[in-house]
């Protein structure tokens, strides 16, 4: 499949940057729930969208969809290639998919560890708060 357009963006090709800069630049392509989604659906998808699928599956607005499929391509995190009429999207790599993943088991641990955290301070005694003790400082 040949992309519709690829960019070159120097952010990722300069040699010069430190790893850590490329890499946040990547996360801030990641760095929309919107963007996220339409990710989450082109991962899911047994092959290319076009557009129309993917505001199906998105509820979004064209104009809306449209600008974070740009942000997407900018950061080469999706390919678009023309047929007729029609724009079809997939993930430019399968590590996008991977990295999902990984994201969404990363959240499920910490959202475990928080509620057994959470679980933990039941049988704690309760604490007076600041403003019930000055108050009770004040009526002795």
């Amino acid at each position: 499949m040949e992309p519709l357009s690829q960019t070159f963006n120097d952010t990722f090709t300069d040699a010069n940057r430190p790893l850590y800069e490329v890499k946040a630049n990547l996360f801030k392509g990641l760095a929309h729930p919107v963007r996220v989604r339409v990710l989450e659906v082109l991962a899911n998808a047994t092959g290319d969208l076009s557009v129309t699928d993917l505001l199906t599956d998105t509820g979004l607005e064209a104009s809306h969809l449209s600008q974070h499929l740009s942000v997407l391509r900018r950061h080469n995190l999706v390919l678009a290639e023309r047929r007729g009429s029609l724009v079809f999207y997939r993930l430019a790599y399968p590590q996008v998919a991977d990295l999902l993943a990984v994201a969404r088991q990363l959240l499920v641990e910490i959202l475990e560890t928080t509620q057994q955290n959470l679980a933990n301070t039941v049988g704690l005694p309760s604490l007076v708060s600041a403003g019930a003790a000055s108050s009770d400082a004040v009526t002795r």
